[in-house]
C-alpha cells in the first residue's frame, strides 16, 4: 500500500542521502532547502556546496530515486539543485584557503602524469569548482606548455598573481616554475631551495579561496612531498601510471612514500591503458592490461578509472589545448569518470575521518 506523500516524510527518507562534499546526511547539514508534497506531485530542492559540483547530477539522481522508491504513485517528482554556500578555512601555517589539496604524482616519468594532472583540475572547473592548479615538478615544469599558458607572473602587493586559464567560464589559476624560468634554462637546486620554491609558490600566490589546489608533483620519491606534507594537510594523493610492470613497481613506491608522510592515497590511474585503432576499432593492449586496477586491489586503494592511449589527447597537450580533450567524446567519458570518483572518495573520507594536521616544518 502506498505511503501519501507529505513533506516530513519526503524529508525523513533524505537522511539517507549524503552530502556529495562533506558524506554526511543533507538533512543533518542543514542542506534540504525546501520540500513540497501532494499526491500528484513531489518537489525538492536541495543546497549544494562548488566542490561537490561534479556529483550534482548524480546526486539529483539519487534523490529522485528513493523518492520514487517510497511514493511509487507520485505523478512526478522534481529535483532542484541551488548553491550553498561553505567557504574554506585557511590551512597549515601558510594560510592556504582550500577545501582540498590533491597531489598528483607518479613513481616514474613519462606516465601521463601532468596530463592527468591538468585534466583532474579542468574537469573540475569546468563541472563549476572553484579550482587552483600548483605545477610543483620544478626540474621539468609542463603545465604552462599543455595549457597553453605563457608569460611571466606579475607581484601586486607582496603577492603572486597566477596565470589564469578559462576554462568555461570558470577562472582557473596557475601558478609554475615555467613562469619564472626561461625556457631551455635548468633548474639545478638542492633540496632547501626545492623547499623554499614550493613553499613561496604555495604561500605567496594570490590563489583565492578554493575548493580544490591540484598539486603536479615531480616523479619519483623525492624532497617535495615531504616538503608539502610539512607545509598544510593534505587531503590526499592520486598516483597515475601505465599497465607496465616496471611502471607499477615504480607506482607501488610512490604509494609508500606517500603513505610514509602520512598522505592518503585517493586513488590509482591507470593511463594509456589501451588503443583503439581509428579505422579497425580493434582494441590493442600496447602496455599491457589491468595492472593498474589488480595493484590498486593488491594494496586496497581506490581504482580512479583508466585512460587509453588516443592520438587527440598527445596532439592536444603538443598544442597546449588539453582543455579541449573534454570537448573530444571519445576522451570526455573517461576524465569526467576520474574526477566524479575522485571527489566521491574525498567525501567518504571525510565522513569517517576528520582532516589531518599539519606537521612542524622541521
Amino acid at each position: 500500500m502506498s505511503t501519501t506523500p507529505t513533506p516530513a516524510a519526503v524529508e525523513a527518507i533524505l537522511a539517507d542521502v549524503a552530502d556529495p562534499e562533506t558524506g554526511r546526511p543533507l538533512t543533518a547539514m542543514g542542506q534540504v532547502v525546501s520540500v513540497a508534497a501532494d499526491p500528484a506531485a513531489i518537489a525538492v530542492t536541495v543546497g549544494l556546496t562548488t566542490h561537490s559540483a561534479i556529483r550534482w547530477n548524480t546526486t539529483r539522481a539519487r534523490i529522485e530515486e528513493i523518492v520514487r522508491a517510497k511514493f511509487p504513485d507520485v505523478g512526478t517528482v522534481s529535483v532542484a539543485v541551488v548553491p550553498h554556500d561553505r567557504p574554506p578555512t585557511k590551512l597549515g601555517q601558510i594560510g592556504l584557503e582550500a577545501k582540498s589539496v590533491i597531489a598528483v604524482g607518479s613513481g616514474k616519468g613519462g606516465v601521463g602524469k601532468s596530463t592527468i594532472a591538468a585534466s583532474i583540475a579542468i574537469g573540475l572547473a569546468r563541472a563549476g569548482s572553484r579550482v587552483g592548479l600548483l605545477d610543483a615538478d620544478v626540474y621539468g615544469p609542463s603545465v604552462p606548455h599543455l595549457l597553453g599558458l605563457t608569460g611571466r607572473p606579475q607581484v601586486e602587493s607582496g603577492k603572486i598573481l597566477p596565470m589564469t586559464l578559462d576554462v568555461g567560464g570558470n577562472p582557473l589559476p596557475v601558478m609554475s616554475m615555467g613562469f619564472l624560468v626561461p625556457p631551455g634554462e635548468a633548474v639545478v637546486w638542492r633540496g632547501p631551495m626545492l623547499h623554499g620554491a614550493i613553499t613561496q609558490m604555495l604561500r605567496d600566490t594570490l590563489w583565492g579561496p578554493l575548493d580544490y589546489l591540484v598539486i603536479d608533483m615531480p616523479p619519483g620519491t623525492g624532497d617535495i612531498a615531504l616538503t608539502l606534507s610539512q607545509a598544510l594537510p593534505l587531503s590526499g594523493a592520486v598516483v597515475v601510471c601505465t599497465p607496465q610492470d616496471v611502471a607499477l613497481l615504480d607506482a607501488t613506491k610512490a604509494i609508500a612514500m606517500f603513505r610514509k608522510v602520512n598522505i592518503p592515497v585517493l586513488g590509482m590511474v591507470e593511463n594509456m591503458s589501451f588503443f583503439v585503432c581509428p579505422d579497425t576499432q580493434k582494441r590493442y593492449d600496447i602496455f599491457g592490461t589491468g595492472g593498474a586496477k589488480r595493484t590498486a586491489q593488491e594494496l586496497d586503494i581506490p581504482f580512479l578509472g583508466e585512460v587509453p592511449l588516443q592520438i587527440p589527447i598527445r596532439e592536444h597537450g603538443d598544442a597546449g589545448t588539453t582543455a579541449a580533450n573534454y570537448d573530444d567524446p571519445a576522451s570526455r567519458p573517461y576524465l569526467e569518470a576520474i574526477c566524479e570518483r575522485l571527489v566521491g572518495n574525498l567525501a567518504a573520507t571525510a565522513a569517517v575521518r576528520p582532516p589531518m594536521p599539519s606537521l612542524p616544518v622541521l
